[in-house]
């Protein structure tokens, strides 16, 4: 069903490909479009418990296809392109606002807003030949799809600021040394494969309340609330009990799941 994207289900994990590797894997609107719909699918999934974000061939996204864009200042009004804007936003917002955890497997370049969507992933898992470049400014643009928001959160403001100001590229080692990768791996989407079943062999409720509570705007009152509502929810939940059941045991949890 999508020309611009792939998505599959396997165990779980919702694999989404950007997959224009032509052209690096820049997006186009459609590209937008379907890429908005497979997370939104992957997020309303009952049988969806992580999600796995990444790219064909060399690189992860190369952000906008220049090729496919129009002229903004002369042929779309501002509310045109407020729209257009808005859907790569998106983007962002659907995996920012998502429960289920999110892993992007960085191959090659993600610059842009392909670098944001990488940003708004929980975790990140960097190829060897990772490249993260917000790079606006280089073509006399803003950040505006997330990335100056995300960035100062993941590594701290005055180290984002040099990249966000000049552009600079971070390789996967200085990602890892920042936090903003989690490893280098030889074959990124096989280790977010790997850390995804990491994920998938807990309790899912906990992994889900536990990622909702890493809030950076709340404050410490209203993450204890919460924390009083989510522990409540887990105490109460049978994968909860049978994790208890298994400790006590000396054997592994076996979970029923919908895959």
């Amino acid at each position: 069903m999508y020309d611009d994207i792939a998505s599959e289900t396997d165990r779980g994990i919702a694999t989404i490909t950007l997959d224009r590797p032509d052209v690096y894997n820049a997006f186009r609107e459609q590209t937008i479009a379907e890429l908005n719909v497979a997370l939104r699918e992957a997020i309303d999934d009952d049988g969806v418990y992580v999600i796995v974000l990444t790219g064909a061939g060399e690189a992860f996204c190369a952000g906008a296809d220049v090729t496919e864009m129009p002229d903004w200042s002369g042929e779309m009004s501002k509310e045109d392109y407020a729209g257009y804007l808005r859907g790569v936003q998106n983007v962002v917002r659907q995996l920012r606002a998502s429960e289920k955890p999110s892993i992007a497997a960085v191959s090659g370049p993600a610059i842009g807003a392909g670098c944001d969507f990488a940003l708004a992933c929980d975790l990140r898992i960097a190829g060897e030949d990772a490249t993260f470049r917000e790079g606006f400014v280089r073509v006399g643009l803003v950040p505006g799809d997330g990335g100056g928001w995300l960035l100062p959160r993941l590594i701290g403001e005055s180290k984002a600021k040099e990249y966000l100001l000049t552009g600079r590229d971070i390789d996967a080692d200085d990602a890892v040394d920042l936090g903003l990768a989690v490893e280098i791996a030889n074959d990124p989407l096989e280790s977010s494969h790997d850390l995804a079943d990491e994920l998938l062999d807990l309790p899912a409720l906990a992994v889900r309340r536990t990622n909702d509570l890493v809030d950076w705007e709340q404050s410490f009152e209203g993450y204890c609330a919460d924390a009083i509502d989510y522990q409540w929810e887990c105490v109460n939940d049978d994968e909860h009990h049978e994790a208890i059941a298994a400790f006590n045991e000396n054997r592994e949890p076996a979970y029923e799941r919908d895959y």
